[in-house]
């Protein structure tokens, strides 16, 4: 029996998932979790086998918990399940760390073929993100710069745009403000661009704004 973990802020979204994968009589629902926090604190309770994960949740994003899991539990499969296609995001969530990603328009089938190749180990990589990072490998390209983001740098930069300041950012994240400064040159380095609002302007051209 695989344990499977939703966290979604959206109930109509978790009931939906829930119904999808009702049939399958080799996949249980261990919990539902509307927040970040409400998710670590429930992996902290209950074992699990794959984590379906929304990058936008209120409070902790779903970088901030993928960074988490990863640092506490090995074994934990971790499915991105979100509404940002994967042109957004899903180059930068493989290669920090996620097992799968999946946008939530997918048909039931995939969904229940994703987590089943994620719970035996492997990466889960729909057909465009596979194009995607062929492309990153080819070198030709088509990677968006911030596909290149490192987790922590991703994690600061989702949280710049979204107005939060240096010190607020170092208080939730456990980093010192010269530390959350260093990653904040960073970004606008890779980025190429010069001011918190032009990363924020950034954000808003290539549909990254997670709330």
């Amino acid at each position: 029996m695989l344990r499977i973990a939703i966290v979604d802020d959206h109930a109509i979204v978790r009931a939906g998932f829930r119904e999808m994968l009702a049939e399958e009589i080799d996949l249980r629902i261990e919990f539902e979790a509307a927040s970040g926090e409400e998710a670590l604190e429930r992996l902290r309770e209950t074992e699990c086998d794959v984590i379906l994960l929304d990058l936008s949740l209120p409070g902790q994003s779903g970088v901030d918990v993928l960074r988490a899991v990863r640092q506490r539990y090995d074994n934990l499969g971790v499915l991105v399940l979100t509404g940002f296609p994967e042109e957004r995001y899903a180059v930068a969530m493989i290669r920090n760390g996620a097992d799968g990603y999946l946008c939530k328009d997918c048909d039931r089938d995939e969904l229940v073929r994703a987590i089943r190749t994620v719970a035996q180990g492997r990466r889960y990589v729909s057909a465009r993100t596979a194009e995607l990072l062929a492309d990153e490998l080819a070198g030709d390209g088509a990677a968006v710069p911030h596909a290149q983001l490192s987790e922590r740098e991703l994690q600061v930069f989702l949280r710049l745009v979204r107005g939060e300041s240096v010190s607020d950012i170092a208080a939730t994240l456990a980093l010192s403000v010269k530390t959350v400064s260093t990653y904040r040159s960073r970004l606008l380095e890779k980025l190429q661009v010069a001011s918190n609002a032009e990363l924020a302007a950034y954000a808003i051209r290539h549909g990254l704004m997670v709330e």
